[in-house]
């Protein structure tokens, strides 16, 4: 439904009666603390086989992954692991930094235009205050290792000198907790996210829990550190997010508990009647690498390529023993031989003693068996498997192929082999979109007072602008004695990357080169140039388009200026003003022609 008022179309609704829209509330005390943590621990449970695995692949990153390959650890002290599979992911982690996304916000409304430039402005520098670029980073190893990364778009109460502000953090996947089964975590009845804080820290914070930090019952997961970490003097902090459906749709209560003490509980305090975040979702965002059903984690390059890697790795021990072995001579010797054991292993010793008599019957020499070829292949069979199973053959990494020399199609193969990460990048930027919506109804919700951003304008320079969102909330009218609610302008979201790759730079720096040696810059060749650019596609088309129609508007009327003040200065010739006249010839203007003078030829002649 909507009204026109002054031939401006307003969307609006019936307002609803206050009663109707407030929501039942609870009361959070220790039996409801004793729930949720009956609930955790069956949390716990469900997701005991992806914590081991999480677990598991940290080994593998860090290139530990040989512990798992035996029992005891100590049962074969030799150990060899190659970093085929660390370099595959680095090698896509490099291909996401290339591509860092930047949000053009789009209104769905003609009268939103200025608020959504407005935010298209504002919300980079709000993700550089929280350091989004480092917490893009870490989220894309975990995507890449893990296959899944949460984000955690929060509001910051602590922020801007206790102004508050959004919180855009990495959040750890061995630490949050969802129901088992679903596929979406929005559709969780409950969220838990663990940490692990100093019990120093948290009596001075929170005095209530003065001598009730004496044990946590929590079984936190951690990973197999390389330090010894000691958390006798620490305890587990719970934050506990569930839904809670009402008429007007499902609103997020919060609580923070340690043990069975109560920190902080939505539900009790005034002002959290519609919970605390009014766009009734959890706050937290999973992009996930490869998905999987029935979870919503996904799994991802460590646990596709474990078996080559651990193949190649349990190869490389046995070749590489065999060659340790047979570098080195080795000798049977009788127990009765009499020969110096010592000087006989030092290579060094000029001179070995034995009490009897050398023979090839007391001293033989062992020769190790060298092994054929074949396994060398395998071996070399095993890593090509490694590379094409992870889209990272050798063009991926700027090696050729033996006969591809050309540019071109170095090029060619480079962007036929990128496709998989473009695919996975495009993921991501699906994730960034909702990132960036979300970080919208923080702003609608609590930007009440007008905050000031420094951005860099349309020339480059710092320009200042101040925000708030009153016009991003939605109002009440009265018409014929009704009460109508107009709607909250809603945006659409547009990630695009900031083209930080070099070799993207080097290409849009020789295609402008390109451009100015074909005379696309030529105001005479502005028509041609126009149509030539409209088949293309490429970063900044819109802007090198408005630069060749604006150099063509000025040469028109730099020519129309031209002929209105030759007609000008030829006007004033024919007054006879020899200074306009000179000043003509001076700037190679043509002077009006003058009527040739008259001359009467007379000639005389004598007649007879």
């Amino acid at each position: 439904m909507s009204v026109k008022i002054n031939d401006i179309e307003i969307p609006t609704t019936p307002a609803a009666p206050p009663d109707a829209q407030a929501p039942v509330r609870h009361t959070i005390d220790e039996v409801a603390i004793k729930t949720a943590q009956e609930t955790l621990q069956k949390y716990i449970d469900g997701k005991a086989n992806l914590d081991r695995r999480l677990i598991s692949n940290e080994d593998w990153w860090k290139l530990q992954h040989w512990k798992g390959f035996h029992k005891d650890p100590e049962e074969r002290k030799e150990q060899s692991t190659s970093a085929w599979l660390f370099n595959a992911i680095i090698n896509k982690h490099a291909d996401a930094m290339d591509n860092y996304p930047t949000p053009v916000i789009l209104p769905r409304e003609k009268s939103d235009e200025g608020t959504a430039s407005m935010l298209s402005s504002v919300l980079p520098v709000i993700f550089e205050n929280c350091d989004f670029e480092k917490t893009y980073s870490d989220n894309w190893w975990d995507k890449l290792k893990n296959g899944a990364a949460i984000y955690g778009i929060l509001w910051n109460q602590d922020k801007n000198n206790g102004q508050g502000d959004i919180d855009i953090t990495a959040v750890d996947m061995l630490q949050f907790y969802w129901e088992p089964g679903i596929q979406d975590i929005q559709d969780s009845k409950n969220i838990f996210l663990l940490s692990l804080e100093d019990n120093d820290s948290l009596e001075e914070q929170y005095p209530q829990l003065q001598g009730k930090l004496s044990g946590d019952t929590i079984d936190k997961k951690q990973y197999h550190y390389d330090d010894t970490v000691d958390t006798t003097d620490k305890s587990v902090v719970v934050d506990w997010y569930y839904k809670v459906k009402t008429p007007t749709g499902p609103i997020v209560h919060y609580v923070k508990y340690v043990g069975n003490t109560i920190l902080f509980a939505s539900e009790n305090e005034e002002g959290y009647e519609n919970g605390i975040y009014n766009h009734g979702m959890y706050p937290f965002i999973m992009d996930v690498l490869y998905p999987e059903k029935g979870t919503p984690a996904g799994f991802g390059l460590i646990d596709v390529e474990r078996d080559p890697q651990e193949y190649i790795d349990r190869l490389g021990i046995a070749i590489l023993l065999n060659a340790e072995e047979g570098s080195q001579r080795r000798y049977m010797v009788k127990d009765a031989a009499g020969v110096n054991e010592d000087e006989l292993n030092d290579i060094h010793a000029r001179i070995i003693h034995c009490t009897g008599s050398p023979n090839e019957d007391n001293v033989r020499s062992f020769e190790t068996p060298i092994l054929p070829g074949t396994y060398l292949s395998v071996l070399q069979d095993k890593v090509n498997e490694l590379k094409e199973t992870s889209s990272n053959r050798d063009f991926n990494q700027g090696g050729t192929a033996s006969g591809v020399t050309a540019a071109s199609a170095i090029t060619a193969l480079q962007e036929a082999g990128n496709k998989t990460s473009r695919d996975i990048i495009k993921g991501s930027y699906r994730v960034y979109t909702e990132i960036c919506t979300m970080a919208i109804e923080l702003i609608r919700q609590f930007y009440d007072v007008q905050r000031t951003f420094r951005i860099t304008g349309d020339d480059g320079q710092p320009d200042y602008v101040s925000m708030d969102n009153s016009a991003l909330q939605g109002g009440q009218i009265n018409i014929a004695g009704q009460d109508f609610k107009t709607k909250e302008p809603i945006f659409d979201v547009k990630p695009r990357a900031q083209r930080q790759n070099p070799y993207t730079t080097l290409s849009q720096n020789e295609m402008a080169l390109q451009f100015y040696q074909l005379g696309f810059f030529n105001p005479q060749m502005a028509e041609q140039a126009l149509q030539c650019i409209e088949m293309m596609d490429f970063e900044g088309k819109d802007k090198v388009k408005q630069s060749i129609q604006q150099n063509s508007m000025m040469a028109q009327q730099l020519q129309q200026m031209t002929q209105v003040a030759n007609l000008s200065a030829q006007a004033l010739a024919q007054n006879g003003d020899p200074r306009v006249m000179q000043a003509m010839q001076q700037a190679g203007m043509a002077t009006m022609p003058q009527e040739p003078e008259v001359k009467h030829d007379i000639s005389f002649s004598n007649r007879k």
